[in-house]
């Protein structure tokens, strides 16, 4: 009998700056991983454009690195995750301009692009029944403020011309499979579409985007799915040799790139690590997906929470609610601070190859305070307020901005390092307010888990554990969104079907170990350090917020 050949999988992520992609075992272990950057414009402040054609250019690319070496008949699916940014092209699928310098590449209006906060304030002021389902409040990162700000400021040159609005997973998972179905991850979180029910058309219509209601909605979607769903007759004939792939491999319906490190960390198995999730219903969790920015993401029955999104039914996981916290910018702006600071040059002149600034800076505050244990009280006179790009959650303000207080005319290499850890702190107490609000109205979490780019900064994912007092779990596989993405392919290829959540649970290809706090520590003064530590800088906290509203 000939020996059977290994099945795979393609997850391909899209963040902010890079396209990523991975090949994946049906054991979901990762077999191979490649990137690529793409570019960013910002043709006026607060506006982020980015080319919808070199994203699928450079998606090709990683994927053909991922599977070289592998036999196309190896591979069953791909599924596809990207930010939650807006696409735009006309009736011939060809690009539409998004800036007034009209470039008909810059089609991509970024998830983080904040040039509709008065089209999002005149929404909440408007009050339809939607906001409910978005905490109360419409974000300028969602859709239908950006779609309006285009309406107002670019009639002729962009919006008389488009004929496609897609949030870019969808637009990923077309280029793919040539089906214009809509996966509810983006339009029940991003859209304001609400299942079973469909579109509000009062909705549209009292915003000022009634002709978005022509031929059934065609322009933002008629046909929904859930996550995962196999769309058409998997990959197109283009799609396929494009990506050095089979054509007919099956295509999954998309995901939010937050989404999908959600789906590949929060149904794991934690057996065995005695966490205080374990046995309880999967609403005891939370997964805080955490890269440029920061979201922090709960399954559960509906539960509205103000300032925070949702819950959205099936955005996630089939038949799952979801309620959605987060932070417009959490990487970006431990990068802002630490590259912006005088004492940057002489980092790098440290640093010299030797590890990355990050590293060096952790190992730095560690020397600074002669013990890993004492690090967190460097900070206690030095206090950020992280809100450098509005927040997201659960204050729901756009408008509010950040700043920095306790800072002397010192700049010297400590300061730097000093003002680097008071940043984490911040967004860490940032999360302890999303989590407060989330059991406010009724959630009861009772362990965090962890993925994306900053959940390798072991100092930024001690302080999550150390502010919020609760456990901290990351998972054995590093790249969970890529093993979510490559989790829709195989959904989609028929060879996993996760009807309900204990389906999931049981196909959940995601191993975890536990964070551990300092060695140097006993259990007993651990839990006491992280709480007094939390309840001191939650005080100031408070202060700084009282004095922001």
């Amino acid at each position: 009998m000939p020996e059977q050949l290994e099945v795979f999988y393609v997850g391909v992520d899209v963040g902010t700056a890079s396209v990523r992609a991975a090949l994946v075992t049906r054991e979901g272990l990762l077999k191979s991983t490649a990137q690529e950057p793409i570019g960013i414009w910002e043709p006026e402040s607060d506006h982020y454009v980015q080319s919808s054609t070199e994203i699928w250019e450079k998606c090709c690319t990683v994927v053909k690195k991922v599977t070289h070496g592998v036999e196309k008949s190896q591979i069953r699916g791909i599924g596809f995750d990207a930010t939650c940014s807006l696409v735009v092209l006309d009736q011939s699928f060809q690009p539409v301009p998004v800036s007034q310098e009209g470039d008909p590449q810059r089609n991509v209006v970024m998830w983080m692009d904040h040039r509709a906060t008065e089209q999002a304030d005149r929404i909440t002021k408007n009050g339809h029944r939607v906001l409910s389902r978005v905490g109360g409040v419409m974000s300028p990162e969602m859709q239908p403020p950006k779609l309006l700000w285009l309406k107002e400021n670019l009639k002729e040159n962009c919006w008389n011309k488009a004929s496609h609005f897609f949030d870019l997973p969808d637009f990923l998972s077309w280029k793919a499979s040539g089906s214009l179905t809509r996966s509810l991850c983006t339009l029940v979180c991003k859209w304001t579409y609400c299942p079973p029910e469909g579109w509000e058309a009062s909705f549209w219509t009292s915003i000022g985007l009634d002709d978005l209601l022509e031929n059934n909605f065609s322009k933002i979607g008629s046909v929904t799915c859930p996550p995962g769903s196999p769309l058409g007759e998997g990959l197109t004939q283009e799609a396929a040799a494009d990506l050095g792939l089979d054509p007919g491999t099956a295509v999954g319906a998309s995901l939010i790139d937050a989404h999908a490190g959600g789906l590949g960390v929060i149904g794991a198995d934690v057996k065995g690590f005695h966490l205080p999730c374990e046995g309880l219903p999967i609403t005891a969790r939370m997964a805080l997906i955490c890269g440029t920015s920061t979201c922090h993401m709960i399954s559960e029955q509906p539960r509205f929470v103000p300032g925070v999104w949702g819950p959205y039914l099936s955005a996630m996981v089939p038949g799952l609610w979801l309620n959605e916290g987060g932070q417009s910018v959490t990487g970006r702006l431990i990068d802002h601070m630490v590259k912006g600071h005088t004492a940057y040059t002489q980092l790098q002149e440290q640093v010299q190859q030797r590890s990355n600034i990050y590293s060096y800076l952790n190992n730095h505050l560690s020397s600074m305070a002669n013990s890993c244990s004492a690090v967190d009280l460097l900070g206690s006179s030095l206090h950020v307020w992280p809100d450098f790009h509005g927040n997201r959650s659960p204050l729901a303000d756009p408008t509010l901005k950040g700043m920095v207080v306790g800072l002397s005319l010192s700049q010297t290499l400590d300061d730097l390092a000093l003002l680097y850890l008071a940043t984490m702190q911040a967004l860490a107490l940032g999360t302890l307010h999303i989590l407060e609000a989330m059991k406010e109205a009724g959630h009861e979490i009772r362990t965090l888990f962890l993925c994306g780019g900053l959940s390798k900064n072991n100092l930024f994912v001690q302080i999550h554990a150390n502010t919020t007092g609760l456990p901290v779990v990351l998972p054995d596989q590093t790249e969970a969104v890529l093993v979510g993405a490559a989790v829709l392919g195989a959904c989609a290829s028929r060879h996993y079907i996760f009807s309900d959540m204990s389906q999931y649970q049981h196909n959940n290809i995601t191993k975890v170990s536990r964070w551990k706090s300092t060695e140097t520590l006993s259990a007993v003064t651990v839990e006491i350090w992280i709480c007094s530590f939390a309840q001191v800088e939650m005080e100031v906290h408070s202060v700084l917020l009282q004095s922001a509203i």
